[in-house]
Formats: C-alpha cells, sequence, structure tokens
C-alpha cells in the first residue's frame, strides 16, 4: 500500500530504518501501519493501478 505522513508528522519505518519521506513510499501491508493510521501518523493513499495496493 502506498502512504504517507501527515503534516508535521515524523514517522519511522521499521523495514527500511529510515523515517517515511514526505512524498510516501509504498509499505508492505502489515499491523504497524494499520496501528499508524489508527493513530493519525499517516494516511493510505489510493492509487489507480498500483499493483501493491491490495484491497482486504
Amino acid at each position: 500500500m502506498f502512504v504517507k505522513p501527515k503534516r508535521g508528522r515524523s514517522v519511522p519505518d521499521p523495514t527500511r530504518g529510515d523515517l517515511l519521506p514526505e512524498s510516501g513510499r509504498n509499505v508492505e501491508v502489515n499491523a504497524y501501519w494499520y496501528r499508524r493510521e489508527a493513530a493519525g501518523d499517516i494516511e493510505k493513499i489510493s492509487r489507480k493501478g498500483d499493483k501493491n495496493d491490495r484491497k482486504l
């Protein structure tokens, strides 16, 4: 799925060991990113045709 940090938030990406860039990136779907979304740290971005963006 493609995620971006919400304005003013610094969100660690544990897989890559850095911060999620403001422009966002594709990440693996897992509980960590759902927790970040629930906490209001990130937003999921829908990109048509992105084969990594799966509907669950």
